[in-house]
């Protein structure tokens, strides 16, 4: 009988502490080609620049910083969060910022194992980590959030923190709803958690996780954008009136680093603005997708409700960087965890996401994304294509498991 990665990981007596080395080791790796491909960490120094634009009363969204001339695209409540940023030397907030997004990345991968394997001992569980740990941190979307200072791996931690708490947790909810006033696709994970909550609470008459999850996020929600209007009322009011409908600001649809349906289509239809088709796409694909999250809750299959969530909100995004697509980490995990005979979807997964093969096609400021061939295309297109298999497999599968419980019941009859 086959068995999946994660139990042949753990079956295997590497001391904690060889795994320790090991992490740490790939780490200071990762950290020395950071230094030597002189990364800039552009994103970290425009959080300064919003933290700085706080504490002297500006205009949030007229700052620009950088040489890039980048903008505050996040709800005002993000850059209260990016004051402490000011409080020390740019080279000291570089260092730090790496080191804590290294320290996420453990935190990730613990919690992704928690999701998929709850049943995973103390030791096992950390062991497990530090091996995953040294090996995703080589992948293109954890490379590049750490290589531009993002917060990507914060926001994940913060909705997977939520969803691995016990039974009855209340503070489960928080880190989500937090999230959410942060960034706002992680409020996808409020919209998973209200109809699998509610499609349980029908089913079993009575108050579930999912539904106090979901009406803990959303209360957290409320309450900190409320407060954050109070403190900041002309940036919330732009923020929430005109900053939210300006897709455009963020950067061109069409460029190879967005993964979402909107850039897949711009390159495709070799525009920068996709218009109606990007609409209707996401509404199709999206509420597609958000059926499959629902019914892997409803069965149970939380770790496949989680993934399938996550990656449907990185793909309706009208932009969705090739960083924020970390939730690949706890994708892989699951793969793994599953993976019998099955073992190369997972390979071919991992290649997916540390290939960085989405940048092996022509991608400088001249825009040459808008004159792509097939080939190109496809490449560029790597992170949505294997979302979008990943939702038709787990179709697949719910209609292999309805026709085999089908049968089942027609031989009991």
């Amino acid at each position: 009988m086959s068995v999946s990665v994660l139990s042949r990981t753990r079956a295997r007596p590497w001391p904690l502490a060889t795994a320790a080395a090991v992490c740490l080791l790939s780490f200071v790796a990762f950290w020395v080609a950071q230094r030597l491909a002189h990364v800039n960490m552009l994103d970290v120094m425009v959080y300064r620049a919003e933290g700085e634009t706080v504490r002297a009363g500006g205009d949030l969204y007229a700052m620009r910083a950088t040489s890039a001339n980048l903008g505050m695209t996040y709800p005002p409540f993000a850059a209260l969060l990016f004051v402490p940023l000011t409080l020390v030397g740019v080279p000291l907030m570089r260092t730090l910022t790496t080191a804590g997004n290294l320290l996420l990345v453990v935190a990730l991968v613990q919690l992704s194992l928690q999701l998929v394997r709850p049943s995973l001992s103390r030791t096992d569980l950390w062991r497990t980590t530090l091996w995953v740990a040294a090996v995703v941190v080589w992948c293109e979307p954890v490379w590049t959030t750490l290589r531009y200072g993002q917060i990507n791996l914060l926001i994940a931690v913060a909705v997977l923190w939520d969803l691995t708490r016990r039974e009855g947790s209340r503070w489960a909810g928080l880190g989500i709803g937090l999230a959410t006033a942060v960034k706002l696709t992680p409020g996808l994970f409020v919209v998973l958690l209200l109809a699998a909550g509610l499609l349980l609470w029908r089913r079993d008459r009575g108050m579930n996780q999912w539904l106090r999850t979901a009406l803990t996020a959303t209360g957290v929600f409320l309450g900190t954008t409320l407060a954050v209007a109070l403190a900041l009322p002309a940036d919330s009011k732009r923020f929430w009136t005109e900053t939210l409908f300006e897709t455009g600001r963020v950067g061109f649809a069409e460029e190879t680093a967005n993964q979402s349906i909107r850039g897949v289509l711009a390159r495709l239809m070799h525009t920068d603005d996709p218009g109606m088709w990007w609409a209707v796409t996401a509404a199709v694909l999206g509420g597609a997708a958000m059926v499959l999250a629902v019914r892997a809750a409803v069965r149970g299959d939380k770790a496949v409700a989680v993934v399938v969530c996550a990656f449907t909100a990185l793909m309706i995004s009208p932009i969705s960087w090739s960083h924020h697509w970390v939730w690949c980490v706890p994708l892989l995990i699951l793969l793994a965890d599953r993976a019998t005979r099955a073992w190369p979807v997972t390979g071919a997964v991992a290649l997916a996401f540390a290939s960085f093969a989405l940048w092996w096609v022509p991608h400088d400021p001249g825009r040459p994304e808008l004159d792509q061939n097939a080939g190109q295309m496809l490449l560029s297109a790597i992170y949505p294509l294997t979302a979008t298999a990943l939702f038709v497999g787990y179709a697949l599968t719910l209609r292999a498991s309805a026709r085999g419980e089908g049968r089942q019941a027609v031989a009991k009859e």
